[in-house]
């Protein structure tokens, strides 16, 4: 069965980084588009960065020059870099990745985790 968790979240003040990691587990085949997600109280959950296999990335303009998403294929985990971190980055991030296993290909998303933002 395949699981993604992620970690890394957490209080930071203003203007200080995160790291958020996400780690996919069970028979996987191959993975192709790794995605972070953010949900912030009373709002609609949106995309704030997105890798391909091969490294293509894009950003949510929201985020564009303090994070940074990158992956690491061998070990089946996305990361995201989050620098000069704003109150309005606050919520709950969530990885999401379109994999490939032996019996078909789905989208998985993580559980959470949570990141506050201080000002």
């Amino acid at each position: 069965q395949v699981q993604l968790v992620e970690s890394g979240g957490g209080l930071v003040q203003a203007g200080g980084s995160l790291r958020l990691s996400c780690a996919a587990s069970g028979h996987i085949f191959r993975i192709k588009d790794m995605d972070w997600y953010r949900q912030a109280p009373g709002k609609q959950r949106e995309l704030v960065a997105g890798i391909t296999r091969d490294g293509v990335t894009n950003y949510a303009d929201s985020v564009k020059g303090r994070f940074t998403i990158t992956r690491d294929n061998a070990k089946n985990i996305v990361y995201l870099q989050m620098n000069s971190l704003k109150s309005e980055d606050t919520g709950v991030y969530y990885c999401k990745a379109e994999i490939f296993e032996i019996s078909g290909r789905g989208d998985y998303w993580g559980q959470g985790t949570t990141v506050t933002v201080s000002s």
